[in-house]
């Protein structure tokens, strides 16, 4: 039994657990990762701090270290009970706690860019490789491509090229249009003005690095077995080079597996092209002792996750009788001042790098699990398919090992086109715990005998 369980360590996550001990709460912590900092902070604690961010990242994670929570690292959360029973596996064996208030702050996923070949060996997203160049130290060599849009993919440009990494090029797939609708927006980013100054000044980086940048459409990743060339269309008409390796990228989104499979209700962000959880201003969701922090709740980035995870555990403290409504209210005064600076320049950002509409081309797979193409998903639609869960009778996409994670958002895309709708009126895909595969061996050693 514990008052708290937190799912996830990212920066909500251990600032959460740190307001809550203050508290007195009794925390248990639960991160797939061997340790903690979430994928934004991975591998904080072995690197050396490169800027003012670095330092704040591994001060909060000394802190959480030092704060009396137990945490559980490599730690894989596959259900939560609506008693608050939260069961994972590690180490092969399954385990199971129960808390009076469950906390999930499993931040955002990559946003999927299905492309023409994109399955191919030699493709992958700019996050994973930002995750082998954070844990490993693996910089890009040969001709590497990066397509796409988002700060993520100028982040990992000037992270790559200070590493000693090289890159052929840049293709900005972005919206036309998208610099001139996110002016209007630009007044509300000044109040945050570090986040524009850090964004020009990556991309000084990457140009002075020698880096082309390259506004680009209908790209396609082709090869024989695995990627050798790329091929796309820029002012000058269609282009062809030669890539050993492609990393994709299209901003991110909340991961909302768990609230889902929980049946908390959802709101659409049309901002974000994405699903998040409704939550009130403490975080709190439609079920009773379950509370949403970090970007898992909408995309704003580290620092305004870091304090909507102490905002949350001041919350659960008040629920659980620590505090009182009054003390919380004063103690989350100026967090909340403080988190709208950051949030501030979500609008100009949301416009800047507005999600790209999936408009995939027949051959081009959408459900990579089951290798379901675009094609497909419209021929099922052609025969009556209105949404994603009637999809899984008629092609199986989404009953892979990912459960929908990298397919749900375009194959929703891809039916509301062929459909003639609004995308958010698709369903989208009906999670069910186990959220993560397990094994029988794993469901079996939760018995005693």
């Amino acid at each position: 039994m514990t008052d708290l369980a937190i799912i996830g360590a990212g920066p909500a996550g251990l600032s959460a657990a740190i307001e809550a001990r203050r508290h007195g709460l009794d925390v248990l912590l639960l991160d797939e990762n061997a340790a903690p900092g979430g994928r934004i902070w991975q591998a904080i604690e072995r690197r050396t701090a490169k800027d003012k961010d670095d330092t704040a990242a591994q001060a909060t994670v000394a802190e959480f270290r030092a704060c009396g929570a137990r945490a559980t690292f490599g730690a894989t959360v596959w259900c939560i009970e609506p008693d608050g029973s939260v069961f994972w596996s590690a180490g092969g064996k399954a385990e199971v706690a129960r808390a009076k208030q469950v906390l999930v702050a499993t931040g955002a996923t990559e946003r999927p860019l299905p492309v023409p070949g994109w399955t191919l060996p030699g493709v992958m997203t700019a996050g994973a490789a930002q995750i082998l160049l954070k844990t490993s130290g693996l910089v890009p060599q040969g001709r590497v491509w990066l397509a796409g849009q988002g700060p993520l993919l100028l982040l990992y440009a000037v992270q790559a090229l200070a590493a000693g990494g090289r890159l052929a090029g840049v293709i900005d797939l972005g919206a036309a249009g998208a610099q001139r609708r996110a002016l209007s927006h630009l007044g509300g980013a000044l109040r945050a003005p570090d986040y524009l100054r850090r964004g020009l000044m990556w991309r000084r980086k990457v140009a002075k690095g020698g880096v082309p940048w390259i506004r680009g459409r209908d790209l396609r990743a082709e090869g024989d077995g695995r990627l050798a060339r790329i091929r796309f269309t820029d002012v000058h008409g269609e282009r062809t080079e030669a890539a050993d390796m492609l990393l994709l990228h299209d901003g991110v989104m909340p991961s909302v597996q768990i609230t889902r499979a929980l049946g908390c209700a959802h709101r659409w962000n049309t901002a974000q092209r994405s699903w998040a959880p409704q939550t009130d201003a403490w975080g709190r969701t439609s079920v009773a002792n379950v509370v949403v922090a970090g970007d898992g709740g909408g995309i704003g980035g580290a620092q305004a996750a870091a304090i909507s995870g102490r905002i949350a555990a001041l919350g659960i403290a008040a629920t659980l009788g620590r505090i009182d409504d009054a003390a919380r209210d004063a103690a989350a005064s100026g967090l909340w001042r403080e988190q709208a600076k950051h949030l501030a320049v979500r609008p100009f950002l949301d416009a800047l790098f507005a999600p790209l509409v999936p408009a995939p081309a027949d051959d081009a797979i959408v459900c990579r699990c089951e290798e379901i193409t675009a094609g497909r998903v419209r021929e099922a639609v052609s025969l009556g398919c209105l949404g994603a869960n009637q999809l899984k009778a008629f092609t199986r996409a989404g009953m892979g090992p990912c459960q929908g994670r990298m397919c749900s958002a375009t194959v929703c895309e891809v039916i509301a086109d062929a459909r003639g709708v609004a995308v958010e009126t698709v369903e989208p895909y009906r999670l069910r715990f186990p959220t993560k595969p397990l094994t029988l061996g794993e469901l079996a050693s939760l018995h005693d005998g």
